[in-house]
């Protein structure tokens, strides 16, 4: 068989792919510097070097080197990322993933396997990215309930997914590819079980991978928001609570001396007027005029007040103002913020009480609760004198937040810094995601379409504002997909894939057909994750029926073949939009995916290796 005669832009081309992977995994520069590098490396390259088409048309132009940066999967992932840190900001997977816990706290591996199996069979029949979509939220609510990082999970939640998308014939765009692409070449249709049995020994094979395997080699740093959650919970502060009208505690009863609705908080003392009582709270009800202290900590203070955003209204009354402007100061809004705050030495604050400075901080903000590590205090916050060293946690604006920077008197604890959930934009939350994924999976919208659309409304009903919608963006993806689809048009426009495909043929002439199935198999499983895995699965289609005419063996051989390679996009990044999806939410680098998805490329390549020729009989 005669070569394609390689160029000198083919070996350039080879050698930027190269040189690209090698500094992506080596990570000594960052990974958008690396993008932009080997974008304009391409760029010079094929302006300086043009590759033409029999008519004389350039086949690698500007336009064709940045369409990766106007793609329809990038726009959808950035899209997708949005609407995610909207069901996060908002909390509206906070009651599912709280069930899950309750549940299986005292086993949390089963809980993983749990949902993992449950991605896997939803894959099987739904496209894979709205079902990576819908879980990336709750398993990182899940691990933070279990204070764990979400790197553990996430980029196990997109292998799985990918590993159940093998099963089906929709379970994956690649499959419903190669199925076109064979239909065209034979006429003939491949069914929607054909390559069910060897699907699911190698998602058997890659499920168990994922669990037992995969934990030893996820980077076991945690992400820059775990840190800080870690560091906040276990603080008790004391906080005073004024029964106000309208106020939901109002009306409430003591149960065997403690209070249901005030669950997880501690209360150490209700003072009526004149009267103190002290725990245990024997038939004590809640009135208006009450004044309550508790102890509990910011994560639970918060949460309350995210279900409750009238909560806040009772907390500290300020006596010099009148109701309407109480009301005004005390209501939350979106945007607000609680943070941290430690007095300073000679600070001006040491030894006057909250009273005495107004209850709020040079800026504006207002002191919600105190936390001094001698003791903990039994007393009204009106009468705390404050001390150097103590922490105050307070709530205001970003503005009101960054002022107390220039705060001489305090010392702001950034990482401490958290936006207040407004739980009442849960529900708008939810039913944009839920119409996003409910369009994209009955396929009734595309989803590129849907997404865009569900991120607009994220932004557009108040459940993300601008800034929280752009951190949602990870620059890191939008380049790193820019640069990647270049390379993959330049090896295709060059003849690289095609040089290497009719290479392996040439080097296996002769060869047994399970031998020559396998060295098949390994090559898609590379190339896919530097293509994209449907242009992969594209090129390769009719390129393996004519080795097995060749062989004289069944067609559907080697075409399932290039259904579970082209699926098997776990080494980088860019190999498939899941693991995009699940690169910034797990706080990933491009090597962890090389040093958790080669392994399990070489797994899954054995064990088709021999699997498939005792399966069809070779």
């Amino acid at each position: 068989m005669e070569l394609l005669q390689p160029s000198i832009q083919m070996w350039l081309t080879f050698a930027v792919i190269v040189a690209a992977i090698i500094f992506y995994a080596l990570d000594r520069i960052s990974m958008e510097v690396t993008s932009l590098g080997t974008l304009s490396v391409l760029l010079i390259l094929f302006h300086l070097m043009p590759v033409y088409d029999q008519a004389g048309v350039s086949l690698l132009d500007l336009k064709s080197l940045l369409a990766g940066f106007a793609d329809p999967a990038l726009i959808t992932i950035l899209a997708l990322l949005v609407i995610g840190q909207g069901m996060v900001q908002t909390g509206a997977l906070e009651t599912p993933a709280q069930i899950i816990v309750k549940h299986g706290i005292a086993y949390p591996r089963r809980v993983i396997l749990a949902c993992l199996l449950s991605v896997m069979v939803i894959s099987a029949l739904l496209n894979n990215t709205p079902v990576v979509v819908i879980f990336i939220p709750i398993m990182i609510t899940l691990m933070d309930k279990m204070d764990k990082s979400a790197g553990l999970v996430t980029m196990p939640l997109s292998f799985v997914a990918i590993l159940g998308g093998m099963t089906t014939l929709i379970g994956s765009s690649t499959n419903l590819l190669v199925a076109g692409a064979y239909k065209a070449q034979t006429g003939l249709d491949i069914g929607f079980f054909d390559f069910t049995i060897p699907g699911l020994f190698l998602a058997a094979l890659g499920l168990i991978y994922v669990m037992v395997i995969a934990p030893l080699i996820l980077p076991k740093k945690l992400s820059p928001t775990d840190d800080s959650t870690l560091v906040i919970t276990g603080k008790q502060f004391i906080v005073q609570l004024d029964l106000i009208e309208g106020n939901s505690l109002i009306g409430k009863k003591s149960v065997a001396g403690m209070f249901p609705d005030l669950s997880r908080m501690t209360v150490r003392l209700v003072q009526r007027g004149k009267n103190m009582f002290l725990p245990p709270f024997d038939d004590i009800t809640f009135q208006e005029g009450d004044c309550i202290i508790l102890a509990t900590t910011r994560a639970i203070l918060t949460e309350k007040i995210s279900h409750d955003p009238g909560l806040l209204k009772g907390i500290l009354i300020v006596p010099s103002l009148n109701n309407a402007e109480n009301e005004e100061v005390q209501a939350v809004s979106r945007g607000q913020k609680i943070a941290e705050v430690m007095i300073a030495p000679a600070s001006r604050l040491d030894g006057r009480t909250l009273e005495q400075v107004g209850y709020h901080l040079q800026g504006g903000c207002k002191v919600l609760g105190i936390q001094r590590r001698s003791r903990m205090i039994r007393a009204a916050m009106n009468d705390i004198r404050l001390e150097a060293g103590d922490i105050l946690l307070v709530v205001g604006t970003s503005t009101q937040i960054n002022a107390l920077k220039m705060n001489k008197d305090v010392l702001l604890m950034e990482w401490s810094t958290r936006e207040v959930q407004v739980r009442s934009d849960s529900w708008k939350a939810l039913g944009i995601f839920t119409g996003v994924v409910a369009l994209a999976a009955t396929g009734l919208v595309p989803i590129p379409i849907t997404a865009t659309c569900g991120a607009f409304l994220m932004i557009a009903l108040g459940c993300l504002n601008i800034r929280q919608a752009s951190r949602a963006v990870d620059r890191r993806i939008f380049l790193l997909i820019g640069a990647a689809l270049a390379m993959g048009a330049s090896l295709q426009a060059t003849g690289g894939a095609s040089y290497l495909a009719e290479s392996l043929i040439h080097i296996l002439e002769g060869s047994s057909v399970a031998v020559t199935l396998s060295a098949f198999f390994l090559l898609i499983a590379i190339l896919t994750n530097m293509l994209s895995n449907n242009a992969t699965a594209v090129l390769f289609t009719p390129i393996a029926i004519n080795m097995a005419n060749k062989l004289g063996v069944d067609p559907m051989i080697f075409v399932t073949a290039v259904i579970f390679a082209a699926n098997c996009s776990f080494a980088t990044p860019m190999g498939y939009q899941t693991n995009l999806l699940v690169m910034g939410p797990g706080n990933y680098k491009f090597k962890d995916f090389m040093k958790v998805g080669v392994p399990l490329i070489i797994i899954l390549w054995l064990g088709y290796s021999f699997f498939a020729p005792w399966y069809y009989g070779l």
